[in-house]
């Protein structure tokens, strides 16, 4: 079952990143990197049309609480969203406590190891201070980056599954896990 998730005042340090609630102060390095083709689609969303549109999904962030920021330098370049995974494609963990973990980065910042550093640390804060038994992972099968990102970061395949991505169309979603060592 998905455990309740708040990251309020929680913030994670990596060698090069932070990690933290997202601030309102975010919505310009946030539009920056959501604007971009080939950023969103990654993580089945189409780019940000506007700094509106932003800023609304900036305010679900905040208000959601389980959304960390990455900065690094002081930017903010990146996210990592401690999700709801799909109990219905999982009803034999129905008695184990998961969450799924979601993804994005600035197209900047690929190909040099920020991502499976960031997913790392909130990793160990999941099964080290939350408590968790296990966490979800997926990716499209035709986006290899996030599979390297899974990969390094200790999860095995389980299975895949249809996605409906915000852009209406329906993806192979390659997804993986990893229980509490």
């Amino acid at each position: 079952m998905n455990k309740p998730i708040d990251i309020t005042g929680i913030t994670l340090q990596t060698e090069r990143l932070i990690l933290r609630p997202w601030k309102e102060t975010d919505l310009n390095d946030f539009y920056e990197y959501a604007k971009v083709d080939g950023v969103g689609q990654m993580a089945g969303w189409v780019p940000h049309k506007n700094i509106e549109e932003s800023k609304v999904i900036l305010s679900h962030f905040i208000s959601g609480k389980h959304v960390f920021a990455l900065e690094y330098n002081g930017k903010a370049i990146g996210s990592v969203g401690v999700e709801n995974y799909n109990e219905q494609h999982y009803p034999d963990l129905d008695y184990l406590q998961g969450r799924e973990i979601g993804y994005v980065l600035s197209k900047d910042y690929w190909g040099q190891g920020l991502m499976p550093e960031a997913v790392k640390a909130v990793i160990k804060w999941l099964f080290e201070t939350v408590g968790l038994d296990f966490i979800v992972i997926g990716h499209f099968d035709w986006n290899s980056q996030s599979r390297r990102v899974i990969e390094k970061c200790g999860f095995r395949y389980v299975k895949t599954v249809k996605y409906e991505t915000r852009y209406d169309t329906v993806e192979d979603s390659m997804e993986y896990i990893l229980y509490h060592p």
